[in-house]
């Protein structure tokens, strides 16, 4: 399977120049990103993992499954031609975070992510969870879920593409806080991380944030967990940067 085949047929963000700022714009395009979100492989992939769950937990009465998920979800994508063998095709290797092995697309509009599922300490639930919260606050920068790949450790990936926000800088902390306001967020511990009491978003810096011309801001990296689920918890037991405080 070719990653380019895909990537063509998702919509990515065409940003318009507007008077009052950018305006994204779908492309005409069948098969676009609301195909992922509405029944298409992000879906259907989720679908999985949640019954293999409810199997694990009916069969063990644990939902500790992770590790059985990805050895079935990857048997799945297998099937489904969601399966990429090859690295290469991503592009040029960009960076390495604490959960993404992170690629620029060979055309360099796209940003795409080899997503290990760190932060789903149990099952892989919290991440299809995060992934749909993120879209629907960052519609600008969404992610497309193309299928599953193993990274450079021979670990099973998410494969995430994003679009490339160019000609941007670093937020700073305080137009990260501005915005979280705006968006009918507030701050817990100590500005540790922002809660709507629906969602927690955790990682929210200025390297994972930036900001246009116009004083757009793209959260284009966070982590998120759905509130009273225990995120802190497992964002504090896991992030690289939570240890470092």
């Amino acid at each position: 399977m070719q990653i380019s085949e895909i990537v063509l047929n998702f919509a990515f963000i065409n940003k318009k120049r507007m008077n009052n700022g950018y305006q994204a714009e779908r492309l005409p395009q069948e098969g676009e990103c609301r195909e992922d979100s509405e029944g298409g492989i992000l879906e259907s992939a989720s679908t999985f993992a949640y019954r293999v769950l409810k199997e694990i937990e009916a069969l063990a009465g644990t939902t500790a499954c992770k590790s059985v998920q990805l050895v079935r979800l990857k048997q799945w994508a297998q099937e489904q031609g969601r399966w990429f063998d090859d690295r290469t095709q991503f592009g040029d290797f960009f960076d390495r975070g604490s959960e993404n092995e992170v690629y620029l697309s060979h055309n360099g509009t796209e940003i795409i992510k080899l997503n290990d599922f760190r932060y789903s300490d149990d099952n892989l639930t919290p991440f299809f969870e995060r992934i749909k919260a993120h879209n629907s606050y960052f519609p600008d920068c969404s992610y497309c879920l193309v299928g599953f790949a193993e990274n450079r450790d021979g670990n099973v990936c998410a494969v995430l593409v994003q679009p490339f926000i160019a000609e941007a800088r670093l937020a700073t902390e305080q137009e990260i806080h501005d915005e979280f306001i705006r968006l009918g967020f507030h701050s817990e511990d100590d500005g540790g991380y922002y809660t709507n009491n629906q969602h927690d978003i955790f990682d929210a810096v200025d390297g994972n944030v930036l900001v246009d011309d116009d004083g757009h801001l793209y959260f284009i990296d966070t982590i998120i967990f759905k509130s009273g689920t225990g995120g802190q918890e497992t964002y504090n037991s896991l992030s690289p940067r939570a240890s470092k405080k």
